[in-house]
């Protein structure tokens, strides 16, 4: 999944992934399904050093915040990368896809709960996710919504992130396997949208899907031919408006199901 700098004027390019040494042994060990223990990562105080670094670089969100401090990002990455968890970089979760950077999540979530629609209920209602990953952020968005729906195209990552979600108590979360270019319409329309891959433009059917006075979030092609920019768009009741905030680096956004 996706790493980006945080939207702002100046943005410096997306950080390089680890070596390839514990890549490797990244992909052995999520092939044993070695459980992650004895490294002192289920601390509180680790999760809260990490969200104290994100309000210093400016994430005042502080819903989203907890919601970081609550949820165990190392349980979602593969042992041999755990250690790595709660710095803010992106980590490889197979399949040429990655685990976003903590402050990347932070600003995405941080935007929709800014929205109209999130001020005037307290909470991001319900949120189609496009790109499940490993789960991680669906986990995240369990605590700040009444409930959430995942779609993710390539068949292991789906069963990677419902083996990570399994059990999981917080709020709301279905996962699907599925092209989430189209969105899911039986469910709609959704008070928040939000996607973890980037095509050259929004698709029409999350458009169509998005509620009034509902935000969606995403990265999309800048047009000029410059990389990617992140993209809101708020539908009002008179129609719909488009911010564009900044560079970004996501994975592309691809139709089908693998």
């Amino acid at each position: 999944m996706p790493a980006a700098p945080r939207a702002r004027s100046g943005a410096q390019p997306p950080e390089p992934l680890r070596p390839q040494r514990p890549l490797a042994q990244a992909a052995r060990d999520a092939a044993r399904q070695v459980p992650v223990a004895g490294l002192g990562l289920d601390s509180a105080a680790v999760r809260l050093r990490m969200v104290q670094r994100l309000r210093g670089d400016g994430i005042a969100c502080e819903p989203v915040l907890q919601a970081l401090a609550r949820v165990e990002r190392h349980r979602f990455v593969d042992t041999a990368l755990a250690t790595q968890a709660y710095e803010d970089t992106s980590l490889p979760i197979g399949h040429g896809q990655t685990i976003s950077k903590p402050s990347v999540v932070a600003r995405m979530l941080a935007l929709l709960h800014d929205s109209e629609c999130a001020r005037a209920q307290g909470t991001l209602g319900r949120v189609l996710e496009i790109g499940s990953g490993c789960g991680y952020q669906a986990a995240l968005l369990s605590l700040l919504s009444r409930s959430v729906l995942s779609i993710e195209r390539l068949r292991p990552l789906h069963e990677k992130a419902r083996q990570h979600l399994h059990g999981w108590r917080q709020g709301d979360v279905r996962l699907i396997h599925g092209d989430g270019r189209l969105g899911h319409a039986p469910w709609a329309p959704y008070d928040h949208i939000v996607a973890a891959a980037g095509g050259e433009a929004i698709p029409e059917a999350w458009l169509e899907q998005l509620a009034v006075g509902g935000r969606l979030v995403a990265p999309m092609q800048d047009g000029r031919g410059g990389g990617q920019v992140l993209v809101v768009v708020d539908r009002t009741a008179s129609g719909l408006r488009e911010q564009r905030l900044g560079a970004v680096h996501f994975v592309p956004l691809k139709s089908g199901r693998e």
